[in-house]
């Protein structure tokens, strides 16, 4: 069975694996605070559907109540440990829709159907900025199906990425951002193909980029909304030749056949 990968936009994509959707960092707005949406349409309704969404820190363009009331009553929602109690916006939407949460933290597990979810770190402020100082784990995940995908949320290169990970098929790595400065905590393109060189995935699929950018700042240091993903690719043909990346259009799926 094929494994399929859609990118929404921004940390947003669903993967399909053994028959189970899962949908990361949901962000179904428009206009989040002073940001908009420039490229790509709002997700559908139907990227909602899914079997388990994975939330992977508490940042509100990756924890974002109102994107996740649109997912059906009872979805599995799964989040940092000490998410709930660290935003009340998530606790009404969780009430209201009758999600059922898993709270996880590295090295925890979670499994649905066929996939083996696995909690790890990253390297990220892990608060809700900026309503106050609770700080909880910020999370990447490991899918592991029919193949084992990696979607590392919001991170900066450590040194021990190889070892948490372990051996992946498919990386989901963030290589921008939503502003013309990325702060500490983040991949640019140029980390995120290094991090891709030390995993040494087959796959890649670039995210968190070339979506949300605050307004009125169109003019300021554009080429960071428009070119990390061809970054990536680029830096990636040399810092990782033996990966084939896949530069998905918003909305856009790729079906990966598993290693033989």
């Amino acid at each position: 069975m094929s494994v399929e990968i859609t990118w929404w936009g921004h940390a947003t994509a669903t993967v399909r694996d053994s028959g189970v959707r899962v949908l990361t960092d949901p962000l179904f707005v428009r206009r989040l605070a002073h940001l908009r949406r420039r490229r790509g349409a709002v997700p559908p309704a139907a990227a909602a559907v899914v079997d388990v969404a994975l939330v992977s820190h508490l940042h509100a363009d990756h924890l974002h109540p109102g994107s996740l009331a649109k997912l059906p009553p009872g979805t599995r929602l799964v989040v940092p440990r000490g998410a709930g109690r660290a935003v009340p916006g998530l606790r009404r939407v969780v009430a209201a829709r009758g999600l059922r949460v898993t709270e996880m933290v590295p090295g925890d597990v979670y499994t649905v159907g066929e996939v083996r979810i696995r909690a790890v770190p990253a390297a990220h402020d892990g608060r809700r900025l900026p309503y106050g100082p609770s700080r909880v784990p910020a999370l990447g995940y490991v899918l592991s199906g029919e193949s084992t995908t990696y979607f590392a949320g919001d991170t900066g290169l450590f040194d021990r990425m190889p070892e948490v990970v372990g051996p992946c098929d498919v990386a989901l790595l963030p290589v921008g951002g939503w502003g013309p400065y990325l702060g500490p905590g983040h991949l640019d393109a140029g980390r995120a193909a290094q991090a891709l060189a030390r995993l040494g995935a087959r796959c890649a699929v670039p995210v968190h980029y070339g979506t949300y950018w605050p307004i009125g700042m169109d003019a300021i240091r554009p080429h960071e909304f428009h070119s990390p993903g061809e970054d990536f690719v680029r830096h990636a043909g040399r810092l990782a030749p033996d990966t084939v990346v896949h530069r998905l259009g918003h909305g856009e799926c790729v079906r990966l056949e598993p290693a033989r």
